[in-house]
């Protein structure tokens, strides 16, 4: 018989609430929540945190933030995975979690939280699609709509309340998936505060007592365990509605300016976690994010549309495990300035890891905002390719006509994304003429911060890709493409 899971069938430490995060998904919860409650089990760190929800409007729906509630923000993180090659499973209580909200609901205890002399730290992970400049947004609404706004909002709101105390700045580090994440945070904090004419004073706190670092972050995170739910319930003895799945390897690289101070606030190191400090974290970036997430989000969309549910699926079918190697191999890894064999072995490691029988990482969750991802982790080395070897990255345009024809309003599927997004793509479809298709998206939907079509020939070599899918599928396409 499995208990309820609350304050009421727990005991465990009341800690002061230092950390706002935003951001209830599963990766927050099973990487930055994981190593923040074994720091303060190591007795390194005595942080709390209090998870807001990072968009939504008021009377929306916030799922998770009621589970959390419902549980006292106690949850279950279970990880499986392959150790010295023998199989490894390890569960953890995770306790850290004080409190959670949705500011568009609960916008005064929110306030609390922001202007509380405690708060030192700001954890995110809005996807990718989050830190973008919004125009015209408001700093005064209870709260702001876009990430960047909220955060302009909650800073100037602690100087104002702090009267500029220099030591009432904040630490803002970001999960999300794009180059340069913390910094770019910073200059659209910056620009907002500009924007509204917050004034100079404000401006020069938060670029000399807020920490902005830039972040890396690894661990796949499969998610609620839909599959194995009842008897990982039986097996922890409680009934967690919120169990988070993933690997047991983690990887967290956290560097810019400032990466000295928030080492001394965040300690995760000292608890013995695989978390690197250090001055530019770019050699790690383009490593990790081209291979493993380019190769996520490169192979989703193809991958769906070929019937595979998941990434073991997906590298079980040669045709696509064939696929993203060449692709890794040939266009990806030479853009890298690094040694051949050292990247190599570094891209096995990492390619191995889609293999790993027990996790069940399922492409429709990674599909998840696809089109700012691919912008993000797939278009760069597009764009390489170019630049430095003077050629087209076909396999990238591949992967790229496998997302416009999943988007496309007759794929017969329901892509996760922005709805404008979405709609724009169907409003423009033509069938029968591709090309000017795929050159309105790039340009003139609002989706993407750059022209892919300054890449010359990429529009025409994806407009062909598409018209192949579009007349023969997705797996005869690839078959073609492979030969």
């Amino acid at each position: 018989m499995v208990k309820q899971l609350n304050n009421s069938t727990i005991e465990r430490a009341e800690r002061p609430v230092t950390i706002l995060q935003f951001g209830e998904g599963n990766f927050l919860r099973a990487f930055v929540d994981w190593q923040i409650d074994i720091a303060n089990e190591h007795g390194v760190m005595n942080d709390g945190v209090v998870i807001c929800k990072p968009r939504g409007e008021s009377g929306r729906p916030a799922p998770i933030i009621d589970a959390l509630k419902a549980q006292d923000g106690l949850f279950h993180v279970y990880l499986e995975g392959v150790e010295h090659k023998q199989p490894k499973s390890e569960v953890r209580l995770v306790s850290c979690v004080m409190d959670a909200l949705n500011p568009c609901e609960e916008y005064e205890r929110y306030e609390q939280y922001i202007l509380s002399p405690e708060l030192k730290i700001v954890v995110s992970n809005t996807t990718e699609a989050g830190i973008r400049y919004e125009e015209g947004d408001d700093l005064e609404a209870c709260p702001p709509k876009s990430y960047p706004a909220k955060v302009a909002a909650l800073l100037y709101k602690r100087f104002c309340h702090f009267e500029g105390n220099a030591t009432k700045g904040l630490a803002v580090i970001c999960c999300e998936l794009i180059e340069d994440n913390g910094s770019t945070l910073r200059d659209y904090v910056i620009r907002h505060a500009r924007r509204n004419n917050l004034g100079e004073e404000f401006v020069a706190w938060v670029e000399r007592s807020c920490y902005f670092c830039d972040t890396l972050v690894d661990r796949i995170v499969p998610g609620f365990p839909h599959d194995t739910i009842e008897e990982i319930k039986e097996q922890i003895g409680y009934d967690d509605n919120l169990v988070v799945k993933g690997e047991l390897y983690h990887l967290w690289v956290i560097g810019g300016d400032g990466y000295r101070e928030v080492q001394r606030l965040l300690p995760l190191d000292k608890a013995g976690l695989n978390v690197l400090f250090m001055p530019s974290i770019k050699r790690f970036r383009d490593k990790k994010v081209r291979v493993l997430n380019g190769s996520h989000t490169g192979m989703v969309a193809l991958s769906l549309m070929m019937g595979c549910e998941t990434v073991m699926d997906a590298f079980n079918t040669p045709d696509i495990e064939r696929f993203v190697c060449r692709m890794v191999n040939e266009e990806v890894l030479p853009m890298i300035d690094e040694p051949r064999e050292e990247l190599e072995a570094f891209a096995a490691s990492i390619l191995e890891r889609f293999y790993n029988p027990y996790i069940k990482h399922r492409l429709k969750s990674i599909s998840l905002n696809s089109l700012s991802k691919w912008e993000a982790r797939n278009y760069p080395t597009l764009y390489d390719n170019w630049v430095k070897a003077g050629r087209v990255a076909k396999c990238e345009c591949l992967t790229f006509a496998a997302l416009l024809a999943y988007y496309a309003p007759t794929s017969g599927f329901e892509p996760d994304d922005t709805p404008e997004f979405i709609d724009y793509i169907g409003s423009v479809w033509d069938s029968a003429h591709l090309e000017d298709t795929v050159l309105k998206i790039v340009r003139e939907g609002g989706i993407f911060t750059r022209d892919f079509s300054e890449v010359p020939g990429f529009v025409s070599t994806v407009a062909a890709y598409l018209k192949d899918i579009d007349e023969m599928g997705m797996a005869a396409t690839l078959r073609k493409f492979l030969e």
